[in-house]
């Protein structure tokens, strides 16, 4: 791996940090800054060496949109992710409340983490830095900017999402990518798309499509969902 000397500074906060950081742990790096700055705050930060992917799109996936020189924390979920991941869970966007409680699918009617433990994909309700850690899960979101609700997002971000997801998992390289919500996948990607495996590889990856957990999509249950993610866990093969 690639080591990248990292520097965040930000009058707003009081705040300077200087590190050496593996190209693998740059996500998570950048998440743990994102979480410890308030919404809106000014932050410089710059990043050495050869990225291995451009460093506007490492700061977009952890929450940040560039103002000049400058990024500004969005009310918005970070990327937590790192190479080589079992799977990779993509959301449609972040919630306003799952921004403010800081993980995906957070409400409590929200069937994911239920059903993802259930399914033995992870083993801690809402813990996403766990299932990264001790699963190789990781999160993202087709779109980064947070909603009340998905359908608020429109087609060109979906669009702009599917590019940004492409360039990262070139990257990455997870074994398989869990889409979480036919409606953006829809309008990003096929508008014919139904739930299960895909024909269609992202790059290397497999991707598996699924409903939306959301507690607000009556016409699935736990024991649906479950399966669902049983199925993407298992591998296209099985």
């Amino acid at each position: 791996m690639t080591n990248h000397l990292v520097k965040a500074v930000s009058d707003d906060v009081g705040l300077r940090r200087e590190t050496n950081v593996d190209s693998a742990d740059l996500p998570m790096w950048l998440a743990r800054l994102h979480r410890t700055l308030p919404v809106d705050a000014a932050v410089n930060i710059s990043i050495s060496g050869d990225l291995p992917v451009p460093e506007d799109l490492l700061l977009e996936g952890a929450g940040f949109r560039m103002r000049g020189s400058q990024a500004i924390r969005q009310h918005s979920l970070p990327d937590i992710v790192r190479p080589r991941m079992r799977l990779l869970i993509c959301g449609l966007n972040p919630s306003l409340y799952a921004a403010d409680q800081r993980v995906g699918f957070a409400r409590k009617g929200n069937r994911f983490w239920p059903a993802a433990i259930e399914a033995g994909v992870v083993t801690k309700d809402r813990d996403t830095d766990a299932a990264l850690a001790d699963h190789r899960v990781g999160f993202t979101d087709l779109a980064k900017r947070a909603t009340v609700r998905a359908d608020e997002v429109n087609s060109a971000e979906f669009e702009a999402g599917r590019t940004r997801l492409e360039r990262l998992m070139g990257w990455l390289e997870p074994n398989t990518l869990v889409m979480v919500g036919l409606t953006g996948w829809r309008m990003a990607v096929d508008r014919q798309a139904v739930a299960g495996w895909q024909d269609a590889p992202m790059g290397a990856t497999q991707v598996y499509l699924m409903p939306n957990t959301s507690g607000l999509n009556t016409h699935e249950t736990l024991a649906s969902l479950t399966e669902h993610l049983k199925r993407a866990a298992a591998g296209p093969s099985a």
